[in-house]
Parts: structure tokens; C-alpha cells; sequence
């Protein structure tokens, strides 16, 4: 019989740890076979956050270095550059990257390090019990805002991807989603294509991967995919905010 699907060596063989409905588990086998697939999965060296993915080091079959919360980027620039043949990665939630580790992110950002994030963005602090995060979107009821994210006391959700686009030292940055299949696929190509362009020496790459918690969202697992399709893309519109090998526009909006 023809094998026409099958798990990728890239993960081991422990189950996730994830509630039930979680997309953290989709994204974990994404970036698995994208390592996979380019080649690069063996001499990988992963970053694990503070965070639903902080066991990230028992899933993935490379080696993985745990990084105090936040510091993840930091970790990561070290090791790539001891290491600047190997595939870097760090694995990172809202809470991790955007609140705590805000500073690490931007500076190895506009750094240019040659590193891949993967940024999972489910608009709350899922470990610590479903607080409200710097990408809670307003009106999101969480434990710290029963009556909704109130903009005039918290101020706006933070959009990284299009924050980090401003900067000169990102080579890709792009946000995709995990909600349905074709935009797995789509997510996948983008977190390969980072991985490529890091590879190549272009410079920093990030994907946000926009994710579901049903737990802390107090939605059913069908329901949380649909709150990502109606709720979360209207916030963070899906699509590459920057691409240093796409071809570059005229001021009319033709290509050049």
C-alpha cells in the first residue's frame, strides 16, 4: 500500500500537551516539515519560550535550548552566531515575544540576525490562565478584562508583524493563519520560505502564526476556528508585510 501521508521525522514521538483544539500542534508539524523538507532538520537548533510552548524541546527532534521568558531572540542570536551554519529558530507566543520580550524581538529585528521567529499570536496569555495580552483585541473578554478590552485604559492590540516590517533589518515577515486547510498550506510555504531565507543569509525572518485557545477563549473547538476566521483576520490581516527577494513597485503601484 502506497503511503500517501505519514509523520515527519522532525517530531518525536511524545504526544503534545496541548488542550484540546489548540493549533499549536499544527504549527509544530509545519515547522517540522519545513526543516524536513529543506534539508536542515538535523543541524537545527530550536529556542523554546515561557509559555504553552514551553516543553517545545521534548517535540521537536533537533536540539533546543530553553530561554528565559521573553529572551528567546537573544538566545537564539548567540547561538546563530557560534553557529552561523546552522538553521535558528525561536518558538514563540503573544505573551513571550510581545510583552515580556518586546525589546529582544525588536532589537534582533533591526539587527538583521539571521534567525527565524515563529510567532504564535492567540490574542491571550494561554499558560498563566487567559489574561489579557498585548494582542487581545478590543471588546476580548479575558480574566483581566471581564467587561472587554477597554482601549481608552489598556490602549490597542500590539500588531507586530506590521511593526516589524518598518525596519530595515528583516529580510520576511508575513502572518498566516492555521484555521483551515488551505491556509495551512499556506502557512507552511511561508514558514519554509523563512527558513530558506535565513539559510541564504538575508536576514531576520519572522511568521505570526495566528492560533486558537478555546480553554481561555470558553469556545469549543469549531467555535475558536471560526472566532479566527470572523474575528482575529479582520484585526491582523493575513498576508507578507515584507519580502526582500519579492520585486520591488513603482509609485504607481506597477512592478519595475
Amino acid at each position: 500500500m502506497a503511503v500517501v501521508f505519514a509523520k515527519t521525522k522532525m517530531l518525536c514521538e511524545k504526544p503534545f500537551h496541548y488542550c484540546p483544539g489548540c493549533t499549536h500542534g499544527i504549527i509544530h508539524r509545519l515547522v517540522a516539515e519545513a526543516l524536513d523538507e529543506l534539508g536542515i532538520g538535523e543541524t537545527a537548533i530550536g529556542v523554546a519560550p515561557v509559555g504553552c510552548a514551553v516543553f517545545a524541546y521534548d517535540y521537536f527532534a533537533c536540539d533546543m535550548m530553553e530561554a528565559a521568558h521573553g529572551r528567546a531572540p537573544a538566545v537564539a542570536t548567540g547561538i546563530k552566531r557560534v553557529c552561523p551554519d546552522k538553521a535558528v529558530f525561536t518558538y514563540q507566543g503573544d505573551g513571550d515575544l510581545a510583552s515580556i520580550g518586546t525589546a529582544e524581538i525588536i532589537h534582533a529585528a533591526t539587527r538583521g540576525e539571521k534567525i527565524t521567529t515563529i510567532f504564535v499570536n492567540n490574542a491571550i496569555y494561554g499558560m498563566t490562565g487567559g489574561q489579557m495580552a498585548p494582542t487581545t483585541l478590543p471588546g476580548q473578554v479575558t480574566t483581566t478584562s471581564p467587561y472587554g478590552r477597554d482601549t481608552s485604559h489598556c490602549g490597542w492590540p500590539v500588531k507586530v508583524s506590521e511593526m516589524l516590517s518598518t525596519l530595515t533589518g528583516p529580510a520576511y515577515i508575513a502572518r498566516v493563519s492555521v484555521h483551515d486547510v488551505p491556509n495551512i498550506k499556506k502557512a507552511k510555504a511561508a514558514i519554509k520560505k523563512a527558513f530558506q531565507l535565513q539559510m541564504e543569509g538575508k536576514g531576520f525572518t519572522l511568521v505570526e502564526v495566528l492560533s486558537t485557545c478555546p480553554t481561555n477563549w470558553g469556545k469549543t473547538p469549531q467555535e475558536a476556528l471560526m472566532w479566527v476566521k470572523e474575528s482575529m483576520i479582520p484585526a491582523y490581516p493575513l498576508g507578507v508585510f515584507k519580502d526582500v527577494t519579492a520585486q520591488p513597485a513603482t509609485p504607481e503601484g506597477g512592478a519595475q
